[in-house]
């Protein structure tokens, strides 16, 4: 497979605008395209009955992150668990930062809940993270290596 684009990842959303303040705010993301959907079109996509707008964010790497507010709001979202492997559709987004502590500082003053307490978790040497919940629940993985060149020697370089 030759991918043509970065990969993107797509979260259903209930307060859109809100949602939109928190990863703006958070982690520095750039609004690229703001799109309403036809109910029409959404419920031949699959994705849901009634029309549906989609904001797209981006990092300076070039990956989105796809808001989706349906017209009609989601179910709500089942009651979290201590642990993220307790559920088989446990999913998470994972940035991988140089600052990770100024990072998780953001993300809880625009909203986040902590899950792994205020000291990052060494995971093995020189790997650190911290989990936490969007303001709807979504789980964000920060990460951070002490040495990033061996963990990607391929994207060594910077962002664009």
């Amino acid at each position: 497979m030759k991918m043509t684009a970065p990969m993107e990842v797509g979260l259903t959303v209930r307060d859109l605008p809100r949602m939109l303040e928190f990863y703006r705010e958070a982690f520095g993301l750039e609004i690229v395209a703001d799109v309403t959907v036809p109910a029409g079109k959404a419920d031949v996509a699959a994705l849901s009955r009634g029309a549906y707008r989609v904001v797209r964010l981006q990092t300076p790497w070039g990956e989105r992150i796809k808001l989706l507010a349906p017209e009609e709001a989601p179910a709500a979202r089942p009651a979290p668990t201590d642990h993220i492997l307790d559920r088989s559709e446990a999913s998470y987004l994972t940035f991988i930062v140089d600052d990770l502590r100024a990072v998780v500082a953001r993300a809880v003053a625009a909203g986040a809940a902590l899950m792994t307490g205020a000291e990052p978790v060494e995971v093995r040497p020189g790997t650190f993270l911290a989990f936490l919940r969007d303001p709807e629940g979504h789980i964000v993985e920060i990460v951070e290596y002490a040495d990033i060149a061996e963990y990607r020697a391929d994207l060594v370089g910077g962002a664009a």
